[in-house]
């Protein structure tokens, strides 16, 4: 008998292995913070799918995420990422990216790491819903837009609620499997 999943991922293997291995596993690691914080970025406007299918090309292009060095990136770095059809082309998401990664590390100097940080909004647990339908699942939530607000005031760009409440969904913040999929009961802490 096949396990049941969450209805967004069905049908695209990316999809199901993205969903069954890394969506909604509560994550504390900065640099993979860091990396979700980015494709996130990039993704508002456009379907996760697509980000997943050039998530290896932001990879290679963004040195592994390494957010130290692309704090460094200057006007060469971005024509470089300009010039790369592995990538979303977005000067002002790629300017993003450079900013998102100075402030990063501004956090990570305040509180110690933005793991710290980002997880205190939700007192270090993750919020459990109750999903029953994907649809169902809200695309931003009061917490969301404070989370965002106060990432706007430390310098943080394309950081919307709606962007900030797909990281929180994606690193596990908040369970929004569906209670009927495999991976509801196995994420929960």
């Amino acid at each position: 008998m096949e396990k049941h999943r969450c209805g967004w991922c069905i049908g695209d293997p990316l999809y199901e292995a993205y969903h069954d291995l890394e969506w909604g596993v509560p994550l504390y690691d900065e640099d993979q913070l860091f990396e979700f914080l980015i494709l996130e970025t990039f993704q508002a406007g456009l379907s996760w799918i697509t980000i997943l299918r050039k998530r290896e090309n932001f990879r290679a292009a963004f040195q592994n995420f390494d957010y130290k060095k692309i704090a460094q990136y200057n006007s060469t770095d971005i024509e470089r990422l300009m010039a790369d059809a592995g990538i979303v082309r977005n000067r002002l998401k790629i300017k993003a990216t450079i900013t998102n990664a100075q402030q990063f590390m501004k956090v990570q100097d305040e509180f110690g790491s933005f793991s710290k940080y980002i997880w205190g909004f939700v007192n270090h647990k993750p919020i459990q819903n109750a999903v029953k339908h994907y649809k169902e699942a809200p695309a931003n939530t009061p917490l969301s837009d404070t989370i965002s607000k106060d990432l706007k005031q430390r310098g943080f760009k394309f950081v919307g609620s709606t962007v900030i409440y797909a990281h929180m969904q994606a690193t596990g913040m908040v369970n929004d499997h569906e209670v009927n999929c495999f991976r509801y009961n196995e994420v929960k802490l």
